[in-house]
């Protein structure tokens, strides 16, 4: 089968108005998938692109694969530009603050009159209900949510280490997008698609809902679980770095009795089933990892590799960029950042018949499209001129 197709989306036209994590992760996936995605930011850039810290990385890793077009849009000319636009335009999306949109005119009620076939992606805390006026951020709805206090031990609730319900919200928008592009080649008619961070966090947590009805009792968060295998945890090795190792069936463990030389494990009746050897923990567990204890990292990695053993080695994210089976797959594509900072960010971690969603073009400068964006809705040289005259466009028209 042919490796290579034409994007899903090609001929998709998407206007985002977006910030930091939700939208712009809507708006990557839909252009990575092949629309046109045009990035409508202040002229003086999205604020994300000024971010330090743990948010240094936000802009550069969401915006690949879009045009930029640095607009004031709130003037009285910069409204005149986005109106053409969003007439032009198959999707819209936007995270704002609940009501901002409608208070600029544009919510969905206001962009039907201009263009009836558009799908409008909103992007929000809650969805409709008594919260959906609330503010709410990533970390907020991981409290709210309980995964931070499935996540830490017994009060210390912790949020995961990465922005795992932007990104999800994000994804979920783009897929009811798709949809509703699906949708309106049958109707003719765009419509509203919403996704929210709350109702994300609550899908990840359906799995320990099901729990509590099926145990009657909550589960203890996950660095107290009773785990439904014997063997399922992080080991020490003998040149002091970690591996977990986990054991899930019986057959691993009869093969993890034979490649690590356990005779008298595999001849106990107590441990013949995963059942008993859960029973078994309080002494099983330290003996294991005794034996583990005596390999190095490497040398453990091999012989469960022999055994067919689930390990991984505790892993740090900078350690991704040189993993031989990412860079062997193409999993990793070379990006520069804005200022020319060269690296290599993930690509959507999926393929299609063959087809992986490549890099085509790297995050914009800031109105790095301006010119282009602008001829394709019918500015001419003068009009273009004029708008950068009058600062209605950014730095780079």
């Amino acid at each position: 089968m042919a490796s290579s197709i034409e994007p899903p989306l090609k001929g998709v036209r998407v206007v985002e108005l977006t910030h930091t994590i939700l939208g712009p992760s809507c708006g990557m996936i839909l252009a990575d998938l092949g629309a046109e995605v045009i990035k409508v930011e202040p002229v003086d850039g999205d604020r994300t692109r000024k971010l330090r810290g743990f948010g240094a990385g936000f802009f550069g890793y969401f915006n690949r694969n879009k045009k930029s077009l640095a607009l004031d849009a709130d003037s009285p000319e910069g409204r005149k530009v986005l109106e053409k636009l969003l007439k032009s335009a198959d999707v819209l999306i936007e995270n704002f603050a609940p009501g901002s949109m409608g208070k600029r005119g544009l919510g969905p009620e206001h962009l039907e009159k201009i263009n009836p076939r558009l799908i409008y992606c909103a992007l929000k805390g809650f969805l409709p209900g008594p919260y959906e006026k609330r503010p709410a951020l990533d970390e907020v709805v991981q409290m709210m949510g309980g995964l931070a206090y499935m996540t830490g031990p017994s009060g210390r609730p912790l949020r995961a280490g990465t922005s795992v319900v932007d990104i999800m919200g994000g994804m979920f928008g783009a897929f009811g997008t798709v949809l509703a592009l699906k949708q309106r080649d049958r109707t003719g008619k765009g419509g509203l698609v919403e996704s929210a961070l709350f109702e994300s966090v609550v899908f990840l947590m359906g799995q320990h809902l099901a729990i509590t009805a099926m145990n009657g009792a909550p589960p203890p968060p996950m660095p107290e679980r009773v785990s439904s295998w014997a063997v399922y945890e992080v080991f020490n090795t003998a040149d002091g770095q970690q591996v977990f190792i986990g054991i899930t069936s019986d057959g691993q463990w009869k093969r993890f009795c034979e490649f690590f030389k356990q005779d008298d494990l595999a001849a106990d009746p107590k441990l013949a089933t995963n059942n008993l050897r859960i029973e078994a923990r309080p002494w099983l567990v330290p003996k294991v990892a005794e034996v583990f204890k005596r390999h190095t990292k490497d040398q453990l990695e091999q012989l469960c590799l022999e055994a067919d053993i689930s390990f991984a080695p505790i892993a740090r994210p900078q350690d991704l960029f040189d993993h031989p089976h990412l860079l062997a797959n193409g999993s990793l594509a070379p990006t520069t950042l804005p200022g020319g900072v060269q690296t290599r960010l993930p690509l959507l971690p999926f393929q299609m018949f063959g087809w992986r969603p490549p890099l085509v073009s790297n995050p914009p400068e800031i109105g790095q499209h301006n010119d282009e964006v602008l001829a394709e809705i019918g500015y001419d040289a003068a009009g273009i001129a004029s708008l950068k005259a009058t600062g209605t466009l950014g730095p780079k028209g």
